[in-house]
């Protein structure tokens, strides 16, 4: 028997700290338990700019390998970099060693199949976990070989593709790389583009000298904002550390929502494919669902979460699919998100729109949203009710913790996947109306 900490197999990825937590030892066991799980021939693995990533990666590789599995090593890459190594070359399976957006002391694995499917709690991760701790791992023939291929070319080559090159105008644009992934990505796409880009950390550190590779949480974003109004930028964009999560700002150095990206990337595929499906997230704005339609395109309300995005996007072969949290799935990406390619969409958008990416957001969208609110709770299902009850004459629904709906105004409330937290978004039609319901909620989740 093995001793592993069993919180380091979450819902979506294997992660901790390291070493305490998730070490080379773990990672060579991962390897081999991935193979004996997978049964996959090859395995394509990536790996981040974090100080522990080449370690990890070393010993995920001898652990695939010693289980008999072939091993293609694309080196320092982007999470969608990763997915498309798999989806693009057939690889049966792929390996990603991240902490994504996590502090410097994190890391961790992100898995996939053929054609980029993601790897869950509940469709993998929890049965690796038992193959380590009991140790019956697979016998190998032979052991497996190791061989490296750069695929940066071929990534810049397919992301581009789903722009015309020709449309984008000559745009000033900061991109904030927070010292992680995107900084070798950038520079490697955008010599095919006409934009002046504007670097800001773009040095591959994974002890994020400069701040977190976060921009979900506004602190992150400070210095992108302060470097669009400074340099007096057309926008401005962020990427967390493994690249694959977008967020942008505009030319008043205001961040936009993932909601709003998601409805800008919607705006310009229902362009190129009337009639398309769209996917959306139950905590984005009533103006995603509002420009899909808009459009011509047919909008599906999800839950939250890539496992739950991808599996409705392929049951509905549907184009697209975002996520307020800058997620964004795309079709011709085998499903799979990419901040990239939703970057290079929104360039097209603005392009076309020839006008300032705050007055295209302005005709979209007048309403008002709070943000993520979190708040530790007891007695999680309890509070739920609780607050349903609060709200006897709303419009409810249980897709994803409690939704409750008015004609002007919504929130809902749903529970973390890992900790004793109630998470709150609301929207509402103005900002006093805001500020009145979401203190109203928050006076019934935190009493």
């Amino acid at each position: 028997m093995v001793e592993v900490d069993p919180k380091i197999f979450k819902a979506y990825d294997i992660r901790g700290e390291y070493p305490d937590e998730i070490n080379e030892e773990i990672a060579y066991k991962i390897g081999r338990a991935f193979v004996t799980f997978t049964k996959a021939s090859t395995v394509a693995v990536g790996r981040d700019m974090r100080r522990s990533s080449p370690q990890l990666s070393n010993a995920l590789i001898n652990g695939i390998a010693d289980c008999g599995g072939d091993v293609v090593d694309i080196g320092m890459i982007s999470t969608d970099g990763l997915y498309f190594a798999v989806g693009k070359f057939g690889y049966p399976a792929g390996v990603m060693i991240t902490a994504s957006h996590n502090p410097a002391r994190y890391n961790g694995l992100k898995m996939c199949r053929e054609k980029a499917v993601p790897i869950s709690g509940e469709t993998g991760i929890k049965e690796i976990e038992r193959i380590i701790k009991k140790g019956r791992f697979i016998s190998a023939i032979r052991r497996g070989k190791i061989v490296k291929k750069d695929v940066l070319e071929e990534y810049a080559k397919h992301v581009l593709s789903f722009v015309n090159l020709k449309r984008i105008k000559p745009f000033r644009i900061v991109i904030d790389a927070g010292n992680g992934m995107a900084g070798k990505l950038v520079p490697v796409v955008f010599k095919n583009l006409p934009c002046q880009i504007i670097p800001l950390y773009f040095e591959l550190d994974g002890s994020f000298p400069n701040h977190p590779a976060s921009p979900i949480e506004p602190e992150n974003v400070v210095d992108l904002r302060r470097k669009v109004e400074e340099t007096k930028a057309d926008l401005g964009a962020a990427f967390d550390g493994d690249a694959d999560r977008m967020f942008l700002c505009n030319e008043k150095s205001e961040m936009l929502g993932g909601d709003m990206v998601t409805a800008l990337v919607a705006k310009n595929l229902l362009i190129k494919e009337a009639g398309a499906r769209i996917l959306y997230n139950l905590i984005c704005s009533r103006t995603v669902p509002k420009v899909i339609k808009e459009g011509g395109g047919e909008a599906i309300r999800t839950r939250v979460g890539h496992a739950f995005i991808k599996a409705y996007m392929k049951e509905h072969n549907a184009v697209f699919g975002g996520e307020h949290s800058g997620h964004f799935y795309f079709r011709d990406n085998w499903f799979a998100d990419s901040g990239m390619i939703a970057l290079l969409v929104c360039l097209e958008v603005i392009s076309a729109e020839n006008k300032p990416l705050s007055e295209i957001i302005a005709t979209m969208d007048s309403l008002h949203r709070s943000g993520e609110i979190n708040s530790k709770v007891a007695d999680v299902s309890g509070k739920l009710a609780e607050i349903e009850k609060a709200f006897p004459e709303a419009r409810v629904d249980h897709l994803d913790g409690v939704t409750l709906q008015y004609d002007d105004w919504w929130f809902n409330v749903r529970p973390s996947n890992t900790e004793p937290l109630l998470r709150l978004n609301v929207e509402a039609s103005s900002e006093e109306q805001l500020k009145e319901k979401a203190g109203l909620i928050l006076s019934i989740i935190r009493r």
